[in-house]
């Protein structure tokens, strides 16, 4: 059984219905997408791994499920640190700023300074609507994450990566494979060339507009907002 997916079209069509039919805001989706992509972090890399964590955040949503993350891994105990050079301009990316900053979590300037002391590496740069070229200052940060010595763990889409065709066969982002891949909402078709750990979160979707669409819901159990999948899209036991 292969692990049923969907495509840049449908992916931008089902988000708008979650805002639209679903009732859902923008804030809501964001909200539960960074709590599961913290959750992720929390099972792969417990505290007692080691507590820094550098989240590398890009200038869109994929960057925002970044921010919500990173506050709730501070409160779970966690030490994150922000790359977010260039920052969204709307009042909800510049709310998500101020809450991480009450809580006193620092924004960096230096990705390869921060990356030296990390224990993780949370790569929200680009999602599944990214296409063309990596623009500066992202380049650098991609080829550091790729080389990194720590784990990389990449929300919905490794950056750099095609949402069809997976990575690029040359340049930026050709050599970048991260270990952990948090699919939100549904997995895309990328994921078969992803090798790492997949996991499935976003626990908001119904039944119906799952079918709609053509994908199964994963088992969520009890308080999970994500489930990890082999892939043929079967959960795996812990």
């Amino acid at each position: 059984m292969a692990l049923k997916t969907i495509g840049a079209a449908a992916a931008v069509a089902l988000d708008k219905e979650l805002m639209s039919t679903g009732a859902f805001s923008i804030d809501q989706l964001m909200e539960l997408a960074g709590l599961s992509v913290s959750q992720v972090v929390y099972r792969v890399h417990p505290p007692h791994k080691g507590k820094r964590i550098l989240v590398a955040v890009g200038p869109g949503n994929n960057g925002g499920d970044g921010l919500v993350a990173a506050r709730h891994l501070r409160h779970y105990g966690y030490q994150p640190t922000i790359y977010y050079p260039k920052r969204g301009k709307n009042e909800l990316y510049q709310r998500l700023v101020k809450q991480l900053e009450d809580l006193e979590v620092p924004f960096t300037d230096d990705f390869p300074a921060a990356l030296q002391s990390a224990d993780h590496v949370i790569d929200a740069v680009f999602g599944f609507s990214f296409s063309g070229e990596v623009r500066e200052p992202f380049p650098a940060v991609i080829n550091a994450m790729a080389e990194a010595n720590v784990p990389v763990t990449s929300v919905d889409a490794p950056s750099s990566w095609d949402i069809e065709n997976g990575p690029p066969k040359s340049g930026v982002g050709s050599n970048f494979h991260p270990d952990v891949l948090v699919s939100l909402t549904a997995p895309k078709p990328l994921v078969k060339y992803f090798k790492g750990r997949h996991f499935i979160g976003g626990r908001f979707v119904t039944p119906a507009i799952a079918k709609k669409y053509g994908f199964d819901l994963p088992p969520y159990e009890g308080l999970d907002q994500v489930v990890e999948v082999d892939p043929d899209g079967k959960p795996v036991k812990l």
